[in-house]
């Protein structure tokens, strides 16, 4: 053994713990927190059985968990302004970094350089690695999800080998598979498209009649660098608006918002909750990172004992997908912390949650799982002949055979995933219920 590499300490059979809303305990057999890729690759080739990787622990659901090995990043490769690659010789402008390293821990040595990525999304607790696998996203009509910032990915598979996925199709993965549920293997760098570091300003509204919404939507969702509208689907308005500028990008907006008005103090998403755990509003411009994200780093983002669900439909069903829901308010208000609505340009890869230009709906719900896992289907059912696809790592009902009539190239992805892990260590609950795998 290379004397560089620390060797792993055996393991004992001991919980992983809980995921971040604590509605999850992970069952795993045995937790090893690799510091190298060297021991990453020794977990791998030691241990046998079923294995899965963990970062943040931000899914709502067990798409991370497993019977056997739970390897966690937290302590992967972490990132320093010192141990940032900078890759100044080639086009477009880009660093590699570890695909562990939170989008918070990121913003902080980015900013270090003068450099940013082109957005976030509401928290920037979660990792790099954890946003691609899943298809998280930001808001904005022309950005994005996450993996839209990323030129290149490189995953350590289960056999031991290093594949490579590159935007310009020079890899040896196709980059279409980069939405991959961690089923190809651990993902341990990036390459992530950087620019200039530049600013933002949050402009807060108030009380959006739907009648608005349903008639300007373009207008509203194009009004700013990403727009987010928060409801708890009332009859008779969207209670919040928060217009996220690039400062020197976008005109600033006046005092009549499509007949919503200007929020007077600052707000937080959630009723009756301080805001200082969110970013600075009220037009006051601040660095992207401090800006895009709704919630500060280093404080628990929303409210913490939650659950979540999301699902993205095409943007052209839109408004008729926002009609169906608003529909059924009655039904599942009472459940609800709040529902966020945004809007993404589309990624066209095979497992994204939105390969096309989409809206966005989310529901944080508050921590009663059987009351809204019983609501589930009626919401997916409504929202069924809009094509809606859920969130990978958010709390949803859909059936392998529902998965499979929405995503034309889920066997594609499947022979990649039986090409990267040929013994299956990499399956688990989750994979066999939703994906038939």
């Amino acid at each position: 053994m290379p004397q560089s590499v620390r060797p792993i300490r055996p393991t004992t059979p001991a919980p992983a713990g809980a995921n971040w809303a604590g509605n999850l305990t992970y069952f795993a057999r045995d937790f090893i927190q690799p510091r190298s890729v060297e021991e990453l690759a020794q977990a791998l080739r030691t241990t046998t059985g079923p294995v899965k990787f963990l970062g943040s622990r931000h899914c709502f659901n067990d798409v991370a968990n497993t019977t056997g090995t739970m390897i966690s990043l937290a302590q992967f490769e972490p990132l320093t302004a010192d141990s940032l690659e900078l890759i100044s010789d080639d086009s477009p402008a880009r660093v590699r970094v570890s695909a562990s390293s939170t989008y918070g821990v990121l913003a902080q040595v980015l900013t270090q350089h003068g450099l940013a990525i082109s957005n976030y999304a509401s928290l920037p607790h979660i990792t790099i690695a954890g946003a691609i696998a899943t298809g998280t996203h930001g808001s904005g009509n022309a950005n994005q999800p996450l993996i839209g910032s990323i030129w290149a990915f490189e995953v350590l598979t289960p056999e031991g080998e290093t594949r490579r996925a590159v935007r310009d199709g020079s890899g040896d993965l196709p980059f279409e598979a980069g939405v991959h549920l961690g089923l190809l293997g651990a993902l341990t760098f990036v390459e992530i498209l950087v620019e200039p570091e530049f600013e933002v300003r949050q402009d807060l509204f108030e009380n959006l009649p739907w009648e608005s919404v349903f008639a300007n939507f373009d207008a509203i969702t194009g009004a700013a660098y990403s727009v987010s509208l928060f409801t708890h689907w009332n009859a008779g308005a969207v209670e919040q608006v928060w217009l996220k500028s690039r400062v020197g990008s976008f005109v600033e907006p006046g005092p009549d918002f499509f007949g919503a008005t200007p929020a007077a103090t600052k707000l937080h998403p959630l009723p009756n909750t301080d805001p200082i755990h969110c970013t600075d509003q009220l037009g006051v411009p601040g660095p992207s990172y401090d800006r895009l994200p709704h919630f500060k780093m280093g404080f628990t983002p929303s409210k913490g004992e939650e659950l979540q669900s999301e699902y993205l439909v095409p943007r052209a069903h839109a408004i008729d997908a926002i009609k169906a829901v608003l529909a059924l308010g009655d039904q599942f208000r009472h459940l609800l912390f709040v529902s966020e609505i945004r809007t993404m340009a589309g990624d066209g890869l095979w497992l994204s949650p939105r390969p096309e230009d989409a809206v966005a709906l989310h529901f944080t719900w508050q921590r009663r799982e059987a009351e809204v896992t019983a609501f589930l289907p009626t919401l997916e059912a409504a929202l069924a002949p809009f094509s809606a696809r859920p969130h990978w790592g958010k709390l949803h009902v859909h059936s392998a055979q529902q998965i499979a009539g929405l995503y034309p190239h889920l066997g594609d992805f499947l022979a990649l995933a039986r090409e990267c892990d040929p013994q299956g260590r990499l399956r688990n609950d989750y994979t066999a219920r939703v994906l038939g795998y």
